[in-house]
């Protein structure tokens, strides 16, 4: 995020590069400086005839070198953005003769979603000494909670923790979606507040009691009761509950708790580091050690990878998700 910081800067304050590689497994990021250099390089009436938008795709990377060695019209500079610029990623090197001499009037902008260059090429090197190279890491799981807090926090808006984690756990650690879910709660709610459980299940549409989250919180504190109303609940849902989803998470769950079971260091930064979850998490792993010894443990994850692979409908054809939910929990609590 500090080089994104430190590009934006730069662009403001007229240091501009004549190439920007944008690449990596984290596409918001990508989108987000694309996005800047489109609306902050050149003046809303210079870009009709100076901003070019090309599409990987539809393109060869001569096309790309041809647009950018053009002039522009009646303006300092023309920018170039070419998206899903990985459809060109057997032909990149043939940038290489553009890198050595680019035009000093053209911004030429490579968004280059989930995929990286080799550092170790010509190419790449040569890209990093005349313009940026930027890669777009995807966050740990237990990196997006603070990263939505940062967010929310530069935008006058503040987070619970238990809103943090209903969003991670139902929208991972894709940055995209979690913005546009956030952004969805700043149009409804006024600057200053702090988003609760409550504004995400009225708002959002995820249920605050019945979720994932809720159920393997029950599972761990071996709350029976709790478990097989959730489980109702999603039987009656299976549209936004869908099964393979909620035994992948339990099988995830139990699987983190052998690890913690085998932890010296059970800190709540040491684990949560360990386990790549978020920190507001560890404590749903203390109360299940408590309750579940490890030979038990072993013993369920044996049983859930029979069980997951019965959800994706091998040798369970006939079986509905409610009973299948039911024999999930039996096998855990039994």
């Amino acid at each position: 995020m500090d080089q994104v910081i430190q590009i934006t800067k730069d662009i403001k304050a007229g240091n501009l590069k004549p190439i920007y590689f944008l690449m990596g497994e984290e596409p918001y990021y990508i989108d987000k400086l694309t996005e800047f250099i489109e609306q902050n390089v050149l003046q809303e009436h210079e870009r009709d005839f100076n901003q070019s938008i090309l599409y990987g795709r539809d393109v060869t990377m001569e096309d790309v070198i041809g647009t950018a060695k053009r002039f522009p019209m009646m303006a300092d500079r023309q920018v170039v953005v070419v998206r899903e610029a990985q459809e060109l990623s057997r032909t990149i090197d043939k940038l290489e003769a553009y890198a050595e001499n680019p035009q000093p009037t053209t911004v030429l902008v490579f968004a280059y979603k989930y995929k990286t260059l080799d550092k170790r090429k010509k190419i790449t090197k040569l890209l990093d000494k005349v313009g940026v190279v930027f890669e777009s890491k995807k966050l740990y799981e237990n990196q997006v909670g603070d990263w939505i807090k940062r967010v929310l926090s530069g935008q006058g808006y503040s987070i619970d923790n238990k809103a943090v984690a209903m969003l991670v756990e139902f929208l991972g650690t894709d940055l995209s979606k979690i913005n546009n879910e956030s952004e969805k709660l700043k149009i409804i709610l006024p600057k200053g507040h702090t988003f609760t459980p409550n504004d995400i299940d009225e708002n959002i549409g995820f249920s605050k009691d019945f979720n994932n989250f809720e159920l393997r919180k029950a599972i761990g504190e071996k709350d029976q009761v709790k478990a097989y109303q959730i489980i109702d609940y999603f039987a009656q849902n299976p549209k936004d509950n869908p099964l393979v989803v909620t035994t992948g998470l339990v099988f995830g769950f139990f699987s983190q708790l052998l690890q913690y079971h085998g932890l010296k260091d059970k800190s709540q930064a040491n684990a949560a580091k360990i386990l790549k979850v978020n920190p507001y998490f560890v404590k749903d792993y203390e109360v299940a050690f408590r309750n579940y010894p490890m030979k038990k443990v072993s013993a369920i994850v044996a049983a859930l990878r029979t069980l997951d692979v019965k959800s994706k409908g091998v040798g369970a054809a006939s079986t509905s998700q409610h009973d299948l939910l039911k024999e999930l929990l039996i096998t855990i609590f039994n």
